[in-house]
């Protein structure tokens, strides 16, 4: 250390030496010169009332449309059917250009008047404030709360009811959208409707009318019971699966689509229901119970079907039970029966959800 540091600070006179002639450099007292600002223009709403009656209205009637909108977003969907031949501007149907457009309007609404509201009427002052560390001081949080309740008043919020109350209004509306849209997230799980259409999560296609065949998969083929030999293997669907496309189709095929294996009756330990095989012929999901993954893999002489995905193995010959893996439950049977000609048709829906279920099976097996 210099013999300058070792001085005392004391010896500083102020002059800005040390009192040995040496002079120290001087510290500002703010990083930069502070330049000041220009005199203030006030608004013509902050000299006139009346244009601040004038801004007032405006704002509130933006408010009022909003809200109105919102009203009519409500009223279009539903008015307006998903794939209306109403055509428009880019060949977009009328429920989508008018849920877009009510919407949309909605929203910005809110927002420009807002945006009017902070430029003509809120308060209009200019402020210079210092870099601070991260964490405040007890005394500025203390202000801040201060100028938040200042800003509060002078806002005019207390003070202008027909902006508070249109605003309320406004923004009270939006939850319409909200809870008319949650009507879209599909039909309840157990509705008469879904079981006549073999719609939502605990019917399928197997459901929707008595007897319903059992078709080879892919090509739509009826199996016969008479066709199959012990040993076989057999990926199929619900008749009438192929005359739906796209969407429908993939939804249908997910929960309806089964394996039709045959074993020798006296190899059978165990049904998930009484009479609900053919001659051998047994009929179960072809939905793995842990995630849903399509089984694939069947071993003949064990009758043990595996699940690609994560090796979840269910034993045919005894209910489909897991023998191994993640899988927590059995995969559902599907109770079968002949025709009169011979064909293999089922004699209701599954008795219990196929697939990563959401309730529990109705009694242990």
């Amino acid at each position: 250390m210099s013999d300058l540091d070792k001085r005392d600070v004391s010896d500083v006179d102020a002059t800005g030496t040390d009192g040995h002639g040496s002079h120290l450099p001087a510290v500002p007292e703010e990083p930069i010169p502070n330049p000041g600002l220009p005199a203030h223009t006030w608004r013509p709403t902050d000299v006139d009332e009346g244009l601040a009656k004038r801004a007032e209205r405006q704002v509130s009637l933006m408010f009022a449309l909003s809200a109105v909108c919102t009203v009519l977003f409500v009223v279009s969907y539903f008015i307006f059917d998903i794939g209306d031949d109403w055509e428009t501007v880019g060949g977009l149907g009328a429920s989508t250009v008018a849920l877009g457009v009510f919407l949309g309007l909605a929203l910005m609404l809110i927002g420009v008047g807002i945006i009017q509201w902070a430029r003509k009427l809120m308060a209009d002052q200019e402020m210079v404030e210092m870099r601070h560390p991260a964490r405040s001081s007890d005394e500025d949080r203390k202000a801040t709360v201060e100028a938040l309740n200042m800003g509060i008043d002078e806002s005019g919020i207390t003070k202008r009811p027909l902006i508070r109350r249109s605003l309320l209004l406004s923004i009270g509306v939006l939850g319409a959208p909200v809870v008319v849209l949650l009507r879209d997230l599909g039909p309840t799980p157990g509705s008469v409707a879904n079981a006549e259409e073999g719609t939502g999560l605990q019917h399928t296609l197997w459901g929707t009318r008595p007897r319903v065949r059992v078709v080879r998969d892919v090509v739509g083929t009826p199996i016969r019971a008479s066709d199959l030999e012990i040993g076989d293997l057999v990926n199929a669907v619900p008749d009438g699966i192929f005359d739906l496309e796209g969407v429908e189709l993939l939804e249908a095929k997910a929960k309806g689509a089964v394996i039709v294996v045959k074993m020798a009756p006296e190899e059978i330990k165990s049904q998930q229901g009484d009479d609900w095989g053919e001659e051998g012929v047994l009929c179960y999901s072809k939905i793995c119970t842990h995630v849903g993954c399509p089984i694939s893999l069947y071993e003949r002489t064990t009758h043990h079907v595996l699940c690609p995905c994560h090796q979840s193995t269910f034993d045919l010959s005894d209910s489909a039970k897991v023998v191994f893996g993640p899988a927590a439950r059995a995969l559902p049977q599907l109770p079968l029966e002949v025709d009169d000609e011979g064909y293999l048709v089922s004699q209701s829906d599954f008795k219990e959800p196929v697939g990563p279920s959401y309730w529990s099976r109705e009694k242990d097996k």
